[in-house]
Formats: C-alpha cells, structure tokens, sequence
C-alpha cells in the first residue's frame, strides 16, 4: 500500500514504517558521529527510559544505547498496525530502534502499556531483577521520565483525568499560525477553572514520577549513584499565558518540586533527581498548544541563522556529555536546573524573535520565518519527509514488530 500523511488537527492519524526506521537511523548516525560519551563508560550501563517512543524520550534512549553502549528498557504506550491502519509513530520508531540495537549487539526491551499503572511498574521490576539486578551490571544507573500523555488514570483510586491547555485568570488572545496552510488568525482561550489546573497537575505533575521511583527503591533495583531525569520547559514572556503561567506550566512547576523531593529519597544510595529544561522543538505534545507552533518557526528561522539550532537528538546528546556524565560538568541555574534552552533563551535570539512576532501575516510568513522548516519537522514526526524515503513506493508489510514484546 501506498501511505500518505493525513493530518487531522495537530496529529497524523498515519505513520509511515520506513520513514520512522530512516528517522531513528539518522539519530542514530548523528549520535555516532560525535565523541563517545567517555564519563558514563564504567558508570552506565543499565537505562530506563519511561516514555521511550518519541521525542526526548526516544533521543535519550537512542543517545543512551548508542553514545554509551548502554542496555535500555522503554516503557511505551503505542498502537501495532491492524488490517489496513498503520501501527503508531512510536511503535515504528521502537520497533526500528531495537532492530538496530540487536544488529549491534546492545541490549533492548520494550514494555507496552500504561507507564501510570502498577502492573507496568512491576514489569519493570520483574525485568530489571531477572535481566540486569543477577547480573554483573546489577541494577539501573539512569531512570528517564519523559511521559506526555493527556490523561492519566489514578492507581490508587481509579479516578481518570484530563490535563488542559489553558491560561489562569483571563481569557488569552493571541494569534497564532495553522502550520499546513500557513494562515495567521487570533486564537481564544478562556480561563482555567481550580478544577482543570488541579487535573493538569495531576496528569503532568511529579506524581507519577515519585511513584516510579518509590516502586523502585521499595524493589532495591537502583544502582548507588542512580539519577533521574524528567524533562521541562520554561519559554520566553510570549508564551507564558498559555504555557508557563498557564494549567501546563502549574505542572512542571510540581515537576520541577517533585524532584527536590526526590533527591532526599534517594540520597541514602547516593542519587539525584534532576530537571533538564530543553529547548522548544517540534513534538506531538507542543503542536497542540496555541502560540508555541508560530513562535517556534520564528524561533527556527532566528536559531538556523545564527548556526544554534538543536532538534532532540542534538540536546539529548549535549545532555549526556556536557552535563550527566561529564568529567567537568557544565553548571546547572540557580535551581539546579540543567539549561539546555541556553541557545533559545540568549538575550540577542528572544530580541530577534520578539522583534519578527508582530510583524507576520498570512502574507510574509515563508519570509520572515521558518514555516517551512518547522512543517517538515511535523511531518518527520510521523516518518514523512524525510530524506532517503521513497514515498511513492509500494509498503508490502505495515506491520513492524518489536521483538521484546511479541503480540
């Protein structure tokens, strides 16, 4: 069959197989191409990456496996292809990224289902201690939390809820861009209730985060000198009513305060909790928020120009060398936060920006920013555009599968 992006919205409802696979092998090239990753050579070599599908997620593991020689297990929540629906973007990339892994000998499994639930935290537990805590490499050494979900079911209550994309206090306007056709508009959003802030928090809070790593200790499958890293954005003052002061930005707030606490539950092994705040780039979860798509194709044009442009896989590797498992680490904010927004947030970049944002129309956005760029960075989210990849070909088997979980 012929596959073709259909866009509904901020998703593609289709994935291309041989477009992810190229798209997880050009990272991995990239990864490979840069000096190895020498501090985390005796130190890390168990990985566990929670939202390990797309995105950061997918950058850490690959920069993990392939920049360290690590053995990484994923947790994911994807779909396989079904009669003639193609299978998830993530299952695609997961199921290419352990293709690869294999070929080279690096371990790789893979859990399937809902990362908030207990029954997938025990499998974890229950791999870590068959596969890695008898073995000569004993626990894990990095827990990755990187999940972007819009709802989470409680565990302990069954309660389900939904996480919103709102300002706080006043109704937001702003304009902002529909990225396939490239028309400017005014976009409208009314407050957020107590209630939607508190289901946000909820959802994308550190809630599951502690969860995670309370079940771990509680196992004793964490390696002495363990971190964790869980990943947040701040963003300039143009998007702060719909992001950082908005329902999202109340959750990294409670993000960023779980790991204070848990850097004093895993102190007794000698371990951290660290927050990386990355730069905006294109994922599935930012395209749906308002304002963000138009500021980051600005943000592209201004960063290309300058040669400071970084996608996740750019970022996750600098993650690793620069700042996890450096000799010399680069220094964290005041917060102890790692900067990897350093290059977005230079006083000379957010001027340009804020000096293009006002100035684009439906008429002048291929001139004044990177729409394009930004566009094609979408679809490759999905395994289209991207280079190497014959679109026009014929895909004889959509189905694609992962061999740590059979289905």
């Amino acid at each position: 069959m012929i596959i073709e992006p259909k866009v509904r919205g901020f998703i593609c409802t289709t994935a291309h197989p041989d477009g992810c696979a190229q798209n997880v092998r050009q990272q991995i090239d990239y990864v490979r191409s840069q000096p190895p990753i020498s501090g985390a050579k005796t130190i890390l070599n168990n990985v566990l990456v929670i939202g390990c599908s797309t995105g950061y997620g997918l950058a850490s593991r690959i920069v993990a496996a392939f920049g360290a020689n690590a053995a990484t297990l994923g947790v994911m929540f994807e779909k396989p292809a079904s009669d003639k629906r193609t299978a998830s973007t993530g299952w695609y990339n997961t199921a290419a990224f352990e293709e690869f892994a294999t070929a080279e000998k690096i371990y790789a499994k893979t859990i399937n289902g809902d990362a908030f639930s207990n029954e997938i935290k025990q499998q974890v537990i229950d791999i870590v201690k068959h596969d890695w805590a008898n073995g000569n490499t004993g626990g894990i050494d990095l827990i990755i939390y990187s999940l972007a979900s819009p709802r989470r079911t409680d565990p302990m209550t069954g309660e389900t809820y939904n996480s919103t994309l709102k300002p706080i206090g006043k109704t937001y306007r702003e304009k902002t861009v529909n990225v396939l056709t490239g028309e400017i508009s005014e976009v409208s959003i009314e407050p957020a209730t107590e209630e939607d802030i508190n289901n946000t928090v909820k959802v994308m809070g550190g809630e599951d985060w502690e969860l995670w790593i309370d079940a771990l200790l509680n196992a004793k499958v964490l390696n002495q000198g363990c971190k964790t890293v869980a990943y947040s954005y701040i963003g300039p003052d143009l998007t702060n009513a719909v992001y950082r002061n908005g329902t999202i930005g109340k959750a990294k707030e409670h993000l960023e305060k779980t790991a204070q606490l848990l850097a004093t539950k895993l102190s007794p092994i000698d371990g951290q909790a660290i927050i990386s705040v990355n730069k905006a780039v294109v994922t599935q979860a930012a395209a749906a928020i308002p304002v963000v798509p138009l500021y980051a194709a600005i943000l592209y044009r201004v960063m290309k120009y300058k040669n400071l442009h970084e996608g996740c896989i750019e970022q996750m590797y600098r993650l690793f060398s620069d700042f996890l498992y450096a000799k010399n680490s680069a220094s964290y904010d005041k917060n102890g936060f790692i900067r990897l927004d350093d290059r977005e947030m230079q006083a000379e970049i957010q001027a340009a920006v804020a000096t293009i944002w006002p100035q684009v129309t439906t008429e002048n956005i291929n001139q004044l920013t990177d729409l394009v760029g930004y566009r094609d960075d979408f679809y490759r989210l999905f395994g289209f555009h991207v280079k190497g990849v014959d679109y026009t070909a014929d895909v004889a088997n959509i189905e694609r599968s992962i061999r740590s979980i059979k289905e």
